[in-house]
Protein backbone atom coordinates (compact mmCIF):
# COMPACT_ATOMS: atom_id res chain seq x y z
CA UNK A 1 0.00 0.00 0.00
CA UNK A 2 1.39 3.41 -0.99
CA UNK A 3 2.24 5.65 1.93
CA UNK A 4 0.23 8.84 2.22
CA UNK A 5 2.24 11.89 1.15
CA UNK A 6 2.95 14.58 3.75
CA UNK A 7 2.39 18.34 3.39
CA UNK A 8 3.29 21.03 5.92
CA UNK A 9 1.39 24.33 5.65
CA UNK A 10 2.39 27.37 7.68
CA UNK A 11 -0.46 29.74 8.37
CA UNK A 12 -2.75 26.87 7.49
CA UNK A 13 -5.77 27.77 9.63
CA UNK A 14 -7.18 30.69 7.62
CA UNK A 15 -7.44 32.09 4.12
CA UNK A 16 -5.53 30.38 1.33
CA UNK A 17 -3.69 28.23 3.88
CA UNK A 18 -6.98 26.83 5.18
CA UNK A 19 -8.21 26.22 1.63
CA UNK A 20 -4.96 24.35 0.94
CA UNK A 21 -5.39 22.21 4.05
CA UNK A 22 -8.85 21.26 2.81
CA UNK A 23 -7.61 20.58 -0.73
CA UNK A 24 -4.90 18.18 0.42
CA UNK A 25 -7.21 16.53 2.95
CA UNK A 26 -9.64 15.73 0.12
CA UNK A 27 -6.73 14.10 -1.71
CA UNK A 28 -6.03 11.90 1.30
CA UNK A 29 -2.74 13.55 2.32
CA UNK A 30 -1.26 13.79 5.77
CA UNK A 31 -1.58 17.49 6.61
CA UNK A 32 0.54 19.24 9.23
CA UNK A 33 -0.62 22.79 9.98
CA UNK A 34 1.44 25.43 11.76
CA UNK A 35 -0.32 28.41 13.33
CA UNK A 36 -0.41 30.46 16.53
CA UNK A 37 -4.08 30.24 17.47
CA UNK A 38 -5.50 27.22 19.29
CA UNK A 39 -9.07 27.76 18.04
CA UNK A 40 -8.01 27.77 14.39
CA UNK A 41 -5.77 24.73 14.83
CA UNK A 42 -8.50 22.72 16.53
CA UNK A 43 -11.07 23.55 13.86
CA UNK A 44 -8.66 22.92 10.98
CA UNK A 45 -7.54 19.55 12.35
CA UNK A 46 -11.17 18.43 12.71
CA UNK A 47 -11.94 19.57 9.17
CA UNK A 48 -8.90 17.79 7.70
CA UNK A 49 -9.93 14.55 9.40
CA UNK A 50 -13.53 14.91 8.23
CA UNK A 51 -12.43 15.44 4.62
CA UNK A 52 -10.28 12.30 4.55
CA UNK A 53 -6.85 13.58 5.51
CA UNK A 54 -4.71 12.86 8.54
CA UNK A 55 -4.12 16.04 10.57
CA UNK A 56 -1.24 17.19 12.75
CA UNK A 57 -1.91 20.60 14.32
CA UNK A 58 1.25 22.33 15.54
CA UNK A 59 1.17 25.54 17.53
CA UNK A 60 4.05 27.73 16.40
CA UNK A 61 4.95 31.33 15.61
CA UNK A 62 6.94 31.20 12.37
CA UNK A 63 8.83 34.33 13.42
CA UNK A 64 10.56 32.10 15.98
CA UNK A 65 12.98 29.81 14.13
CA UNK A 66 13.22 27.34 17.00
CA UNK A 67 9.47 26.77 17.02
CA UNK A 68 9.48 26.07 13.29
CA UNK A 69 12.38 23.64 13.55
CA UNK A 70 10.70 21.86 16.48
CA UNK A 71 7.50 21.56 14.45
CA UNK A 72 9.40 20.02 11.54
CA UNK A 73 10.93 17.50 13.94
CA UNK A 74 7.45 16.63 15.19
CA UNK A 75 6.31 15.95 11.62
CA UNK A 76 9.30 13.70 11.00
CA UNK A 77 8.76 11.88 14.27
CA UNK A 78 5.11 11.26 13.43
CA UNK A 79 5.35 10.41 9.73
CA UNK A 80 9.05 10.06 8.90
CA UNK A 81 9.01 12.30 5.83
CA UNK A 82 8.06 15.69 4.37
CA UNK A 83 7.06 15.67 0.72
CA UNK A 84 5.80 19.24 0.39
CA UNK A 85 6.35 22.33 2.52
CA UNK A 86 4.19 25.39 1.82
CA UNK A 87 5.25 28.72 3.37
CA UNK A 88 2.03 30.68 3.60
CA UNK A 89 2.03 32.49 6.97
CA UNK A 90 1.75 36.28 6.81
CA UNK A 91 0.68 39.39 8.67
CA UNK A 92 0.29 42.91 7.37
CA UNK A 93 -0.29 46.53 8.33
CA UNK A 94 -2.58 48.80 6.29
CA UNK A 95 -1.84 52.51 6.19
CA UNK A 96 0.62 55.11 4.90
CA UNK A 97 4.25 54.07 5.32
CA UNK A 98 5.07 56.79 7.83
CA UNK A 99 2.20 55.87 10.17
CA UNK A 100 3.45 52.34 10.84
CA UNK A 101 5.84 52.01 13.77
CA UNK A 102 9.29 50.42 13.59
CA UNK A 103 7.93 47.60 15.76
CA UNK A 104 5.16 46.95 13.26
CA UNK A 105 7.60 46.86 10.35
CA UNK A 106 9.76 44.43 12.31
CA UNK A 107 6.80 42.16 13.04
CA UNK A 108 5.56 42.04 9.44
CA UNK A 109 9.10 41.28 8.29
CA UNK A 110 9.63 38.62 10.97
CA UNK A 111 6.47 36.71 10.05
CA UNK A 112 6.04 37.27 6.31
CA UNK A 113 9.69 37.20 5.24
CA UNK A 114 11.70 35.53 8.00
CA UNK A 115 8.88 33.08 8.64
CA UNK A 116 9.34 31.91 5.05
CA UNK A 117 13.10 31.68 5.57
CA UNK A 118 12.64 29.66 8.76
CA UNK A 119 10.17 27.31 7.08
CA UNK A 120 12.46 26.83 4.10
CA UNK A 121 15.47 26.06 6.31
CA UNK A 122 13.40 23.59 8.33
CA UNK A 123 12.23 21.85 5.15
CA UNK A 124 15.75 21.70 3.72
CA UNK A 125 17.07 20.18 6.93
CA UNK A 126 14.89 17.11 6.30
CA UNK A 127 14.72 17.12 2.49
CA UNK A 128 18.49 17.27 1.96
CA UNK A 129 19.16 13.74 3.31
CA UNK A 130 16.45 12.26 1.07
CA UNK A 131 17.45 14.56 -1.84
CA UNK A 132 13.84 15.18 -2.70
CA UNK A 133 10.71 17.12 -1.87
CA UNK A 134 9.08 20.37 -2.91
CA UNK A 135 9.14 23.76 -1.21
CA UNK A 136 6.48 26.22 -2.35
CA UNK A 137 6.47 29.88 -1.34
CA UNK A 138 3.14 31.68 -1.32
CA UNK A 139 4.00 35.04 -2.83
CA UNK A 140 2.01 37.88 -4.28
CA UNK A 141 1.90 40.07 -7.34
CA UNK A 142 2.93 42.72 -4.81
CA UNK A 143 6.36 41.10 -4.73
CA UNK A 144 6.82 42.79 -8.12
CA UNK A 145 4.32 45.66 -8.05
CA UNK A 146 4.19 47.47 -4.70
CA UNK A 147 1.05 49.45 -3.91
CA UNK A 148 0.29 52.26 -1.49
CA UNK A 149 -0.85 51.52 2.08
CA UNK A 150 1.01 48.18 2.26
CA UNK A 151 4.71 49.11 2.32
CA UNK A 152 5.73 46.58 4.97
CA UNK A 153 3.94 43.65 3.32
CA UNK A 154 5.11 44.51 -0.22
CA UNK A 155 8.70 44.77 1.00
CA UNK A 156 8.47 41.42 2.79
CA UNK A 157 7.08 39.63 -0.27
CA UNK A 158 9.79 41.16 -2.47
CA UNK A 159 12.35 39.87 0.02
CA UNK A 160 10.85 36.37 -0.21
CA UNK A 161 11.30 36.48 -3.98
CA UNK A 162 14.94 37.54 -3.65
CA UNK A 163 15.67 34.81 -1.10
CA UNK A 164 13.95 32.16 -3.21
CA UNK A 165 15.82 33.09 -6.40
CA UNK A 166 19.15 32.90 -4.57
CA UNK A 167 18.35 29.52 -3.02
CA UNK A 168 17.19 28.17 -6.38
CA UNK A 169 20.62 28.88 -7.87
CA UNK A 170 22.29 27.10 -4.96
CA UNK A 171 20.11 24.02 -5.40
CA UNK A 172 20.96 23.97 -9.10
CA UNK A 173 24.65 24.29 -8.26
CA UNK A 174 24.37 21.30 -5.92
CA UNK A 175 22.40 19.33 -8.54
CA UNK A 176 19.77 18.81 -5.88
CA UNK A 177 16.48 17.13 -6.70
CA UNK A 178 14.63 19.33 -4.21
CA UNK A 179 12.12 21.43 -6.15
CA UNK A 180 11.54 25.11 -5.36
CA UNK A 181 8.66 27.19 -6.70
CA UNK A 182 6.89 30.43 -5.90
CA UNK A 183 3.24 31.28 -6.55
CA UNK A 184 2.40 34.96 -7.05
CA UNK A 185 -1.19 35.47 -5.94
CA UNK A 186 -3.87 38.03 -6.91
CA UNK A 187 -6.42 39.63 -4.59
CA UNK A 188 -8.16 36.87 -2.62
CA UNK A 189 -11.24 36.92 -0.38
CA UNK A 190 -9.57 35.95 2.92
CA UNK A 191 -10.00 36.98 6.58
CA UNK A 192 -6.78 39.04 6.51
CA UNK A 193 -8.88 42.12 5.77
CA UNK A 194 -10.78 41.54 9.02
CA UNK A 195 -7.80 41.03 11.33
CA UNK A 196 -5.01 43.12 9.81
CA UNK A 197 -3.73 46.09 11.80
CA UNK A 198 -4.81 49.36 10.23
CA UNK A 199 -3.86 53.03 10.35
CA UNK A 200 -6.71 54.22 8.14
CA UNK A 201 -10.29 55.26 8.81
CA UNK A 202 -12.39 52.37 7.61
CA UNK A 203 -11.84 48.67 7.00
CA UNK A 204 -9.24 47.27 4.60
CA UNK A 205 -10.45 45.53 1.48
CA UNK A 206 -8.80 43.87 -1.54
CA UNK A 207 -8.46 45.70 -4.84
CA UNK A 208 -10.84 44.03 -7.35
CA UNK A 209 -11.06 41.71 -9.15
CA UNK A 210 -11.18 39.30 -6.21
CA UNK A 211 -10.84 35.50 -6.27
CA UNK A 212 -12.05 32.82 -3.88
CA UNK A 213 -9.45 31.08 -1.72
CA UNK A 214 -10.61 27.71 -3.05
CA UNK A 215 -9.90 28.64 -6.68
CA UNK A 216 -6.46 29.99 -5.77
CA UNK A 217 -5.71 26.92 -3.63
CA UNK A 218 -6.41 24.60 -6.55
CA UNK A 219 -4.01 26.62 -8.72
CA UNK A 220 -1.38 26.31 -5.98
CA UNK A 221 -1.91 22.55 -5.75
CA UNK A 222 -1.32 22.30 -9.50
CA UNK A 223 1.83 24.41 -9.13
CA UNK A 224 3.14 22.16 -6.37
CA UNK A 225 2.61 19.16 -8.61
CA UNK A 226 4.45 20.56 -11.64
CA UNK A 227 6.83 22.87 -9.73
CA UNK A 228 7.55 25.55 -12.33
CA UNK A 229 10.17 28.13 -11.43
CA UNK A 230 7.36 30.56 -10.65
CA UNK A 231 3.64 30.72 -11.33
CA UNK A 232 1.48 33.82 -11.75
CA UNK A 233 -2.07 33.23 -10.59
CA UNK A 234 -4.86 35.45 -11.87
CA UNK A 235 -5.03 37.87 -14.76
CA UNK A 236 -4.52 40.89 -12.46
CA UNK A 237 -1.24 39.39 -11.20
CA UNK A 238 0.02 39.01 -14.75
CA UNK A 239 -1.01 42.54 -15.65
CA UNK A 240 0.62 44.04 -12.56
CA UNK A 241 3.88 42.12 -12.97
CA UNK A 242 4.24 42.69 -16.71
CA UNK A 243 3.11 46.29 -16.43
CA UNK A 244 5.84 46.95 -13.87
CA UNK A 245 8.43 45.34 -16.12
CA UNK A 246 7.40 47.43 -19.12
CA UNK A 247 6.33 50.79 -17.64
CA UNK A 248 7.16 51.08 -13.94
CA UNK A 249 6.76 54.87 -13.77
CA UNK A 250 3.34 54.75 -15.40
CA UNK A 251 2.33 51.98 -12.96
CA UNK A 252 3.49 54.13 -10.02
CA UNK A 253 1.20 56.94 -11.12
CA UNK A 254 -1.71 54.59 -11.76
CA UNK A 255 -1.32 53.06 -8.28
CA UNK A 256 -1.26 56.55 -6.77
CA UNK A 257 -4.57 57.34 -8.50
CA UNK A 258 -6.44 54.06 -8.15
CA UNK A 259 -5.00 51.86 -5.39
CA UNK A 260 -5.59 54.12 -2.40
CA UNK A 261 -9.32 54.58 -1.90
CA UNK A 262 -10.03 51.16 -3.46
CA UNK A 263 -8.32 49.51 -0.45
CA UNK A 264 -10.48 51.24 2.17
CA UNK A 265 -14.09 50.25 2.76
CA UNK A 266 -16.76 51.38 5.23
CA UNK A 267 -16.89 50.24 8.83
CA UNK A 268 -14.44 49.92 11.70
CA UNK A 269 -11.41 47.67 11.99
CA UNK A 270 -11.67 44.75 14.42
CA UNK A 271 -9.06 43.23 16.73
CA UNK A 272 -5.88 42.48 14.78
CA UNK A 273 -3.56 39.47 14.79
CA UNK A 274 -0.26 41.29 14.30
CA UNK A 275 1.33 40.58 17.67
CA UNK A 276 -1.05 37.99 19.13
CA UNK A 277 -3.41 35.48 17.50
CA UNK A 278 -7.13 36.17 17.31
CA UNK A 279 -8.62 33.22 19.18
CA UNK A 280 -11.50 32.31 16.92
CA UNK A 281 -11.83 30.12 13.86
CA UNK A 282 -11.73 32.47 10.85
CA UNK A 283 -12.07 29.83 8.14
CA UNK A 284 -10.88 30.30 4.57
CA UNK A 285 -13.12 33.01 3.15
CA UNK A 286 -13.55 36.63 4.10
CA UNK A 287 -16.54 38.94 3.69
CA UNK A 288 -16.29 39.47 -0.08
CA UNK A 289 -17.84 36.23 -1.29
CA UNK A 290 -20.44 37.99 -3.42
CA UNK A 291 -17.66 39.70 -5.40
CA UNK A 292 -15.18 36.83 -5.59
CA UNK A 293 -14.67 34.73 -8.71
CA UNK A 294 -14.40 30.97 -8.29
CA UNK A 295 -12.24 30.56 -11.40
CA UNK A 296 -8.72 31.79 -11.91
CA UNK A 297 -6.19 31.74 -14.73
CA UNK A 298 -2.61 30.73 -13.96
CA UNK A 299 0.53 30.65 -16.09
CA UNK A 300 4.16 30.04 -15.29
CA UNK A 301 6.24 33.20 -15.27
CA UNK A 302 8.85 31.85 -17.73
CA UNK A 303 6.12 30.78 -20.17
CA UNK A 304 4.53 34.22 -20.07
CA UNK A 305 7.85 36.00 -20.52
CA UNK A 306 8.80 33.67 -23.39
CA UNK A 307 5.49 34.37 -25.10
CA UNK A 308 6.00 38.10 -24.75
CA UNK A 309 9.55 37.81 -26.05
CA UNK A 310 8.34 35.84 -29.07
CA UNK A 311 5.64 38.41 -29.67
CA UNK A 312 8.20 41.18 -29.44
CA UNK A 313 10.43 39.43 -31.97
CA UNK A 314 7.50 39.00 -34.35
CA UNK A 315 6.60 42.66 -34.04
CA UNK A 316 10.23 43.67 -34.56
CA UNK A 317 10.45 41.41 -37.62
CA UNK A 318 7.23 42.84 -39.04
CA UNK A 319 8.53 46.36 -38.49
CA UNK A 320 11.80 45.57 -40.28
CA UNK A 321 9.98 43.94 -43.18
CA UNK A 322 7.67 46.94 -43.51
CA UNK A 323 10.63 49.32 -43.43
CA UNK A 324 12.37 47.29 -46.18
CA UNK A 325 9.27 47.37 -48.39
CA UNK A 326 8.89 51.11 -47.93
CA UNK A 327 12.59 51.62 -48.73
CA UNK A 328 12.26 49.63 -51.96
CA UNK A 329 9.23 51.68 -52.98
CA UNK A 330 11.17 54.88 -52.49
CA UNK A 331 14.16 53.55 -54.49
CA UNK A 332 13.81 54.63 -58.20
Amino acid sequence: MRQRPVVVITGGTAGVGRALARAYARRGWRVAVLARGRAGLTATAAEVARLGGEPLPLRADVAEAGQVFTSAEAVMERWGRIDLWINNAMVTVFGPAERATPEEYARVTSVTYLGTVHGTLAALRHMRPQDGGTILQIGSALAYRSIPLQAAYCAAKAAVRGFTDSLRSELLHDQSRIRLTMAQLPAVDTPQFDWARTHVHGRPQPVPPIHTPEAVAEAVVAAARSAPREIWIGGPSMQAILGTMVAPGWMDRMMARKAWDSQIGPGKARADNLMEPVERDMGAAGRFGDEASDSVLSLSGPTTRAGLAAGGLLLAGAALATAAILARRRDP
